[in-house]
């Protein structure tokens, strides 16, 4: 059986604030420890404090980066694909995921936020991080209202949630 697969989303390297980037550390810990694979893009901020969470506690971590060159990856990736497409590989990254954990975030977080809503992907939000996590908790992106993006208040809560509607016991 195939290994479930969460994406961490949120604040990059340079508006990532040191609040969210412990929640997102304790996020990929959790991840790890519920024996899921780590899917981040694979740069700084909270794609970095998950992957090194995640790596830490014994996990797999896969970054899936924007550039051409597997050397941007943050150094705690186990696997990186560098797609060479710029920003377009959120797609990628909503489309690989079994559920997606939200840590703050901006623009970026955004389009996979809604590029997973698309495909009725499950969806979670740390409250309180900040953000488009902040702006998008316990809403629908729009009024098909095929997705509830729930919410929830501590790092562990949110990846029981998401493997949970994802399908993988807790």
């Amino acid at each position: 059986m195939r290994r479930k697969q969460v994406l961490v989303v949120g604040f990059g390297r340079d508006h990532c604030p040191d609040d969210a980037y412990k929640v997102a550390y304790r996020v990929g810990v959790e991840v790890a420890r519920r024996g899921a694979l780590l899917l981040t893009g694979g740069l700084g901020g909270v794609m970095e404090a998950a992957s090194r969470g995640a790596k830490e506690a014994g996990g797999f971590v896969i970054g899936i980066i924007p550039q051409d060159s597997k050397s941007h990856a943050n150094e705690f990736c186990d696997a990186v694909v560098a797609t060479g497409i710029g920003f377009a590989r959120d797609f990628i990254t909503a489309n690989s995921a079994d559920a997606i954990v939200v840590v703050g975030g901006g623009a970026g977080t955004l389009i996979e936020v809604a590029a997973a809503y698309q495909k009725n992907i499950p969806i979670v939000a740390v409250r309180k991080t900040g953000g488009i996590a902040d702006q998008i908790v316990d809403t629908y992106i729009d009024d098909r209202k095929s997705i509830l993006i729930t919410g929830k208040d501590t790092a562990e809560k949110p990846v029981d949630r998401a493997l949970a509607k994802a399908g993988l016991p807790r």
